[in-house]
């Protein structure tokens, strides 16, 4: 029986194919970089001491009718729902042009009164171009 206690190997770690790679990578990186400096000129904008603030005129008018008669014109909603409201807002946002096209839309489940009322107001501001926006239901298909 040979008892004898072996001398232990002490493990090696090889860094030489680290070191190829990492040096590769670093001459790779240097070579594809550019290192062309672009011109830079130095501009001092002007100041502005107030800014004027350029509004623009619609191009379309559009009256949204919700579920519970709540009236929105491009997209603002309305305080109240009365027709003197709706006529206001109309006339502001038109700046007394009528020829701008308008475009009814109201929800479903919406009041028929309420479509009448946006209608009846706009046609007595003398709007002609008015429409009203739909949706097809696609499950309503002609076969």
């Amino acid at each position: 029986m040979n008892l004898r206690i072996r001398p232990r190997a002490e493990p090696e770690v090889n860094l030489t194919s680290l070191i190829d790679v990492v040096l590769l990578l670093l001459i790779f990186f240097m070579v594809s970089t550019s290192f062309v400096k672009q011109s830079q000129i130095s501009i001092r904008l002007p100041q502005a001491e107030t800014s004027a603030v350029v509004e623009e005129k619609p191009q379309q008018l559009e009256i949204m009718i919700t579920e519970q008669g709540t009236y929105l014109i491009n997209g603002r909603e309305l305080v109240n729902n009365r027709p003197e409201t709706i006529r206001n807002a109309l006339e502001k946002l038109s700046d007394g042009n009528t020829s701008l096209p308008l475009t009814i839309s109201a929800d479903a489940s919406a009041k028929h009164q309420h479509v009448v009322t946006a209608m009846d107001v706009a046609g007595r501001l003398g709007f002609s171009q008015i429409s009203i926006a739909t949706l097809n239901d696609p499950t309503d298909e002609p076969q």
